[in-house]
């Protein structure tokens, strides 16, 4: 095999000259086996060769280094592929030697295929010239193939000039665009050619494929460095393989995780973590000491607070979907720890630390004293961090029998079993089996010169009880969605079942049982029925009122009324009297009502 063909059996480009080449091209793809992360893409496009169903334009779209430019040029030469011999006729994926007019496509040189930069040729004279030259015969390719970069940069004279061509192009004549910013081309444009959204690679493949090209060129380096520079590259292949090369120049010798840390100026990722634990833990001061340390050797505190971030997120994700802990872009440290995290920590927990670490690097961004508004960011996460919410305050006091647990701190940072529950103790004093407790730590200085809150234990017998509670807390919203949009299906003291009617807003139940375990001084449980229920309170006094007009439109002074007064009608029924008569309304049928 010649040294060529090596080369394209390798998936890389081959050198005409011992001068050294950048891992981005030296390593460029020449196949499409050779694409990674792309396997969507390369499916469609081999069934539409096998089957002939081969469109006159693509357009190829995604992030910066995922490959658009780079698939552009296989596809136009797997559109050329011919070999000396002559076995090859017509287009082909498969593509195991180098071609007649392989390695002219690959460097950009081929007369029959023309790349053109549309930042820097965007105007209607540049297509134009396309518009005129594609009516002419390739010189020596199967076809002619046209490949504009970044084509949303076209104006858009020169795009409506091209329309007609692209739709209607001459047989051997074929399209291929690529952009970073598809919204800003045309549908004009987009209607008339085959799209493909060239997705961001994996951080665990492309470690996998940095760990072989490492391989390849014979350099040493820790696996740890292989995931930070994976993760830096953010799904770039190209930009993952600049920064390989990077920090191979840096080491000079073994690539170590540290090095590479110092070139990207990244915080230590096991340092985020022991960050992470003692914010859980409202331990604040190893916080601060740990936020210092970070600062002191270099670290920004926005990308300090940025990772604590980026492992929260991890952290809830492992927590729903417990096959992400096994991530290799990610350090064992990370991984182990965050299977531990996950397991302790509640899901309010954690999305509570995200909203308050991405209000908080924006305000660390905008400040003057970035390391001060950090710190205060960390404060504010530790200190919430040891807040239960109400309904975790009635959940242990009623599971531990009216006594709630006081959160253990972790002894030299390893974390205990129970070291992530809510802290709380109850006011010296006050009568645990009844009381609510102010959700304040016990170490909080305000709640020292604070009365205990204490609520009456309330018992409900009915319905009409509940109604009535809600009309003496003076809850007019609690009072009217009882009345209107509930079905009693059953009600006891502690819990109420009900069937609600489609008027009822999504979060009725939980704010039931939330004001009703507040009102009462005990645990309430709210449940929706699949019964029908009974009819609302509102549906029954209507019902009754249309009962009461029935019968009054049957007496018989009533009719007398309305027999003189042509035209008049019943209009209401008020009660009337002690024994509660009923009195009608009646009006004649012009008078304003």
């Amino acid at each position: 095999m010649s040294e060529p063909e090596k080369s394209a059996a390798s998936g890389s480009v081959p050198a005409q000259s011992p001068a050294y080449r950048v891992l981005a091209r030296k390593y460029r793809p020449a196949r499409f086996e050779d694409l990674i992360g792309q396997d969507a893409m390369v499916r469609t496009v081999s069934n539409a060769f096998e089957t002939g169903r081969i469109p006159q334009a693509w357009i190829l779209t995604g992030v910066r280094g995922v490959g658009k430019t780079t698939t552009a040029r296989i596809l136009a030469r797997a559109l050329n592929y011919e070999l000396p011999d002559g076995s090859v006729k017509e287009p082909t994926v498969r593509m195991p030697v180098m071609g007649v007019h392989c390695q002219a496509i690959i460097e950009s040189r081929h007369p029959d295929v023309l790349e053109m930069d549309a930042a820097s040729h965007n105007s209607v004279d540049d297509v134009r010239q396309i518009n005129d030259a594609i009516r002419y015969a390739p010189m020596s390719a199967r076809y002619k193939v046209y490949i504009l970069d970044e084509v949303h940069m076209l104006s858009g004279a020169a795009f409506n000039a091209l329309l007609k061509t692209l739709e209607e192009p001459p047989p051997h004549a074929k399209f291929i665009f690529a952009t970073t910013e598809i919204r800003k081309v045309p549908v004009t444009v987009l209607s008339r050619c085959q799209r493909f959204d060239l997705r961001r690679v994996d951080a665990a493949l492309l470690v996998k494929h940095l760990e072989n090209i490492a391989e390849k060129e014979k350099v040493e380096i820790e696996p740890a460095a292989l995931a930070l520079i994976a993760r830096a590259a953010e799904g770039s292949v190209r930009d993952s393989l600049s920064l390989l090369d990077q920090g191979i120049a840096h080491a000079a010798g073994l690539v170590r995780a540290e090095d590479v840390r110092q070139m990207l100026g990244l915080a230590d990722r096991v340092r985020a973590v022991d960050l992470f634990e003692a914010l859980m833990k409202g331990d604040v001061s190893a916080a601060l000491k740990e936020l210092r340390e970070q600062y002191d050797i270099g670290a920004d505190p926005a990308v300090v607070l940025s990772d604590l971030a980026e492992f929260t997120h991890f952290v809830t994700r492992v927590k729903v979907v417990p096959a992400v802990s096994e991530d290799v872009s990610l350090s064992e440290a990370e991984r182990t720890r965050g299977r531990s995290f996950a397991a302790q920590l509640s899901m309010r927990v954690l999305s509570r630390a995200w909203q308050m670490l991405l209000k908080g690097i924006s305000e660390v961004q905008a400040s003057g004293r970035p390391v001060a508004a950090a710190e205060m960011v960390l404060v504010r996460i530790a200190y919430a961090a040891d807040l239960p919410t109400p309904d975790e305050v009635v959940r242990s006091l009623s599971e531990n029998g009216g006594a709630a647990p006081v959160r253990p701190q972790g002894n030299g940072g390893t974390v205990q079993a129970q070291s992530y529950a809510p802290r709380y103790e109850a006011p010296r004093g006050s009568p645990r089996s009844s009381a609510a407790v102010s959700p304040r730590p016990a170490d909080d200085p305000v709640a020292r010169h604070e009365e205990p809150v204490v609520a009456p234990t309330l018992s409900i017998g009915s319905f009409e009880d509940l109604i009535a509670l809600a009309i003496e807390k003076r809850d007019i919203t609690a009072k009217m969605a009882l009345e209107r949009d509930v079905r009693l299906v059953r009600c006891e003291d502690g819990q109420l079942e009900i069937a609600l009617e489609p008027t009822a807003p999504k979060t009725l139940v939980h704010d039931l049982q939330r004001k009703l375990t507040g009102w009462t001084g005990k645990r309430w449980i709210v449940v929706v029925s699949q019964e029908q229920g009974a009819p609302t309170i509102r549906a029954q006094a209507e019902a009754q009122q249309a009962e009461i007009e029935r019968g009054v439109q049957s007496d018989p002074l009533v009719q007398a009324v309305l027999n003189r007064f042509p035209g008049s009608k019943v209009v209401g029924v008020t009660q009337n009297g002690e024994k509660g008569e009923a009195a009608p309304d009646v009006l004649p049928d012009n008078e304003d009502q």
